[in-house]
């Protein structure tokens, strides 16, 4: 008899399945029992009324993982209108050590630094899973949304011989004896493969070496990066990143409606044109003094609160960032050479999307290099292929987990993140 998961009970009624998953929670009352299963896709009720069967149930713990068959029998107090009676339950594990938490509670009441700790349970909580779900859907969304419109996937190197951001903000290793660095982003080699593919993607690790403990960073995350050729300037890129966002958005509502469901929320709308404005601007609306070189996360937090009075959305652009705070490869604006055509993406008030045009001519990087007081050395491999003929081309990089706490309101981006690295953190 071929198993089938709790979902699928309510077109068996009447028949005689068998299902499998761990023993999420046991109500032992005085003349039946009930056995809650859980399985990938929820929560199935068996129902024993047999003394043998039922004395099987006593010896079983939560988490152990079991196998049930039985008969389906409509009820509509139960999960989805059905339960399974008669049942014989079979052990697949030996007796589950119970985790230092209860997994059948509506909440996970453990700190995070213990649910951490024990992250391969804590994550079965449908809490910990719904945003892991959240999280690849927005990824198939990422993918269905730049396929559609000629982007190539790639895979590019995680170990290189040079920081991509001109940064000490890395994590060194040995490479066979010589110096290399763990990639703080694939930004070199998809401007290169714009030259194979014009327009490329990527889903990948990238790694920052920096010393920040807050809840909104992590020394190791994943970043959706994209590239495209023959852009007239930023405001190209910025129109695909909006298509983008709609179509990770729109999967999330169509392959994670569930997961939704389960923490509450509904996925925003994209609007048909995020609002913009440019960082000078974003300086006044924020309160912030006009010599400031960055935005604050107070100053993103004043804009998104702006941008949802003002304009009734969840996103906003700050375009035109100073070149000195950006890196050596960022395009300036012609009309003001002391800001870049580079923009950030604020989701909810906070920073989610860097992005912009490159430069695209050998001798500009060799300038632009030079104007940092960089060596052209450690970046030949790089530099040199403009050398080759390059068409205009910008893009742009989402950090996934710091999207899905923004979507799911989790307050530490550690939450929606499976094995997180940090400062403190190298376990699990």
């Amino acid at each position: 008899m071929q198993r089938i998961l709790s979902t699928q009970l309510t077109t068996h009624v009447g028949e005689t399945v068998r299902i499998a998953g761990w023993v999420h929670r046991r109500r032992l009352l005085k003349s039946v029992a009930f056995l809650i299963v859980r399985d990938a896709a929820g929560l199935a009720q068996v129902v024993v009324t047999d003394p043998a069967v039922r004395a099987e149930l006593e010896q079983l713990t939560e988490e152990t993982v079991v196998e049930v068959t039985g008969t389906v029998v409509a009820n509509d107090t139960a999960p989805a209108g059905v339960e399974l009676t008669d049942p014989a339950v079979r052990p697949l594990s030996p007796p589950a050590v119970p985790p230092p938490f209860d997994l059948y509670r509506p909440a996970l009441t453990a700190t995070l630094p213990t649910q951490l700790d024990n992250a391969p349970t804590a994550l079965r909580h449908p809490s910990r899973s719904a945003a892991l779900r959240i999280s690849a859907a927005a990824v198939a969304g990422f993918r269905a949304a730049l396929d559609a419109r000629d982007f190539v996937e790639i895979h590019t190197p995680k170990v290189v011989a040079s920081s991509t951001e001109s940064g000490a903000n890395v994590f060194a290793l040995d490479w066979f004896g010589r110096p290399a660095y763990l990639a703080q982003s694939p930004q070199f080699y998809k401007q290169l493969m714009v030259g194979v593919f014009e327009r490329v993607y990527e889903v990948g690790p990238v790694f920052r070496a920096e010393p920040h403990d807050t809840v909104r960073h992590l020394a190791q995350y994943t970043s959706l990066d994209a590239e495209l050729g023959f852009v007239a300037d930023h405001r190209d890129v910025m129109r695909v990143l909006r298509h983008t966002l709609a179509g990770m958005l729109g999967a999330v509502t169509e392959r994670a409606g569930g997961a939704l469901a389960t923490l509450g929320i509904e996925a925003p709308e994209v609007p048909a044109e995020i609002p913009a404005v440019h960082f000078t601007e974003a300086l006044k609306i924020a309160g912030a003094p006009a010599d400031e070189p960055d935005l604050a996360p107070a100053h993103e937090r004043a804009l998104g609160e702006w941008a949802r009075r003002e304009h009734g959305s969840e996103f906003l652009f700050v375009t035109g960032y100073p070149m000195a705070k950006r890196p050596f490869y960022t395009h300036p604006d012609p009309a003001r050479p002391a800001y870049s055509n580079g923009f950030d993406l604020l989701f909810r008030g906070l920073e989610l999307v860097t992005g912009g045009q490159r430069l695209h001519r050998y001798d500009d990087y060799l300038a632009a290099l030079a104007a940092r007081g960089e060596p052209v050395e450690p970046y030949a491999g790089y530099v040199d292929a403009f050398r080759h003929g390059m068409p205009p081309h910008g893009g742009f990089a989402i950090g996934l987990e710091r999207f899905v706490a923004r979507l799911t309101g989790a307050a530490n981006v550690r939450e929606v993140t499976a094995f997180p690295r940090d400062l403190h953190r190298l376990t699990p």
